[in-house]
């Protein structure tokens, strides 16, 4: 409480830092997973403008790989599928990497990404698909797949989301 006439300060509205929730999250603030991916992008942004404008596919590609080689089983089994069906459905995308996730880009803006479940502890990994993604039918339409396990029916479909989503 403030003495009567006392204007409160900053200060003295500051809430402590024991005040999180039960999940360890303080209200209106980042996970730890949430700052970390940003780190990830921020890491991102200042290798890309090193490299500057003649950084290759092959950069890209490598980073993404070496991104899928850090994942727990299964999903660098999943990831690593995704992306021999990535690269042969849709060649002009480049590789990248996206807030410390494999994804896939065109004309360098992300069109798709792959979200292991580990990232921030989910039941199941995820492949998402940006809003540069021409994947529009209708009024709405699904941009987040879950993913436990990929059969031969959901590489192709895989493929032909890909595929649309490029066109």
């Amino acid at each position: 409480m403030t003495a009567p006439g006392r204007k409160r300060s900053m200060k003295d509205t500051q809430q402590p830092a024991s005040s999180a929730t039960a999940t360890g999250q303080a209200s209106g603030r980042f996970t730890d997973e949430e700052r970390a991916a940003l780190k990830e992008r921020s890491q991102e942004l200042k290798t890309a403008a090193r490299r500057g404008p003649r950084a290759g596919q092959a950069d890209g590609e490598s980073t993404l790989l070496a991104k899928l080689a850090e994942m727990p089983e299964p999903d660098r089994a999943l990831g690593e599928r995704l992306h021999a069906i990535i690269k042969a459905s849709a060649p002009v995308l480049s590789p990248t990497t996206w807030y410390g996730m494999p994804a896939y880009a065109k004309d360098g803006k992300v069109v798709c990404f792959f979200q292991s479940a580990q990232k921030f502890k989910t039941r199941y990994a995820m492949l998402g698909f940006s809003d540069k993604a021409n994947l529009d039918d209708g009024a709405m339409w699904p941009v987040y797949f879950a993913l436990t396990e990929l059969t031969a029916a959901d590489e192709d479909r895989i493929g032909a989301l890909v595929k649309k989503a490029v066109t």
